[in-house]
């Protein structure tokens, strides 16, 4: 970094990424801002540049400035890290320390040291604060280090799960066999190992999985297990949509015996909607893309050979793909929010709460990369053939299959609360300039 990148990072003011330092402050004060940009997406903190922008400059020699940073990086930070620190020569006797923390740190949540205490520590604008617990929770499963899908959900019993899907997912979809329906211990004894209840202090309690996947209402739990689904008449958002529909219930259905292929007596979930099974009870995959199918138009042509052939507005598989994988790897600590489905006259979108998971970029789904935040629903879902083993569902699906389509390219596009995928009605439609309708 020159002197010149120093003066813009002053002139710019403190933000999310860059913090002010005197370099006589208490150590626990410099690893609580160390913390907070290591648990956002990283950044500076100048030493020797006052809270106004004023550079006063390092009052320490700069080598014995090196040696007392990193001490505190390594003693006062949990994990310990090691920034990258160098010194700039901004004229006038005066040197600013530049502490760089790196934007894919690996380890969150990072701790900084209050006292006998260590307190992970989030970044908000210009200022670093103390982390709730949900928020805490969140950087646990940005890191990979807990899953929220096997986290036990307090006040849930044996008996907010819904025993009829099991027994189906068991004996059907997994062809093992399992206890009898007045098994209750037994019962338990399978879902505890399997992880779709915990132990939690000496009792089995249902998981965040278990519940979304298999609960009676998971809702009454989990406020952010459902689907909120509109279908507006024009391109922007109308207070008189055409349809609304708060979906919730179970993520799976219940489906019928009979069909294409099986396991043990159990029909497997086709890859294509003409094949799929008769549903018993919907799940909220199921009801989201009955409310698709319900909203958008369908042309029906009669092939050569006789056959009825359907094109609807934007292709099924597509449609499932994009909504299976939201409700896969949501971010669940986010508890204010169901996932969204707008249905406009020229797009469609699938909106995800929660940036996406650790590691993982557009550009990596675009290839067929695979990660999971939720890794118990992800699996359960695959059982189901929701998801694919390959993990190529949005190049295949979603990308290739729009190509295939109408020539659209998809949007797939990671915001700081929420991801989003757009599929385009028509060629026409995708090279429109879209207004900030969200």
């Amino acid at each position: 970094m020159n002197q010149l990148e120093i003066q813009e990072l002053v002139l710019n003011g403190e933000n999310s990424g860059v913090e002010f330092k005197r370099d006589d402050v208490h150590p626990e004060s410099l690893a609580k801002e160390m913390a907070a940009l290591l648990n956002l997406e990283g950044g500076y903190i100048l030493l020797g540049v006052e809270d106004d922008g004023t550079i006063s400059g390092l009052t320490r020699d700069p080598k014995q400035a090196e040696e007392w940073v990193m001490e505190i990086a390594r003693t006062h930070v949990r994990p310990g890290v090691i920034p990258f620190w160098e010194t700039v020569d901004m004229g006038g006797g005066k040197i600013v320390g530049v502490i760089h923390l790196p934007d894919d740190a690996p380890d969150k949540p990072y701790k900084a040291k209050r006292g006998g205490a260590w307190v992970t520590q989030i970044r908000v604008g210009t200022t670093s604060r103390d982390a709730t617990d949900d928020e805490e929770a969140r950087l646990y499963m940005q890191s990979g280090r807990l899953q929220y899908d096997r986290k036990p959900v307090p006040g849930a019993r044996f008996e907010d799960l819904d025993l009829r899907r099991l027994i189906d997912y068991f004996q059907n979809v997994r062809g093992q066999a399992c206890p009898d329906a007045e098994d209750r211990d037994g019962w338990i004894r399978l879902l505890v190992n399997t992880e779709l209840m915990t132990e939690d202090r000496g009792s089995a309690i249902p998981s965040a999985g278990g519940l979304l996947l298999f609960g009676k209402q998971p809702k009454r739990f989990l406020p952010q297990s459902g689907v909120s689904a509109v279908a507006y008449s024009g391109p922007d958002k109308d207070y008189d949509a055409k349809a609304r529909q708060t979906i919730a219930g179970p993520l799976v259905s219940l489906f019928s015996n009979g069909g294409a292929g099986t396991v043990g007596q159990y029909p497997l979930l086709p890859r294509t909607f003409s094949e799929q099974p008769a549903v018993i009870e919907s799940g909220v995959i199921e009801q989201t893309l009955d409310f698709v199918r319900r909203n958008i138009e369908v042309e029906a042509t009669i092939a050569a050979d006789g056959r009825r052939i359907e094109r609807w507005d934007y292709p099924l598989e597509a449609v499932r793909e994009a909504v299976v994988n939201a409700v896969a790897h949501r971010d669940y600590t986010i508890t204010v929010m169901d996932i969204e489905v707008s249905i406009y006259s020229d797009r469609l979108e699938v909106i995800s709460p929660g940036r996406l998971p650790n590691t993982v970029t557009v550009e990596k789904m675009r290839a067929g990369y695979r990660a999971s935040r939720n890794e118990l629903i992800k699996e359960v879902l695959r059982d189901y053939r929701y998801i694919e083993a390959t993990g190529l569902g949005v190049p295949r699906k979603i990308i290739e299959g729009m190509k295939q389509h109408n020539g659209t390219e998809p949007d797939l596009i990671e915001e700081e609360s929420r991801f989003i995928v757009r599929l385009w009605k028509d060629a026409a439609a995708s090279n429109q300039p879209q207004g900030d309708n969200n």
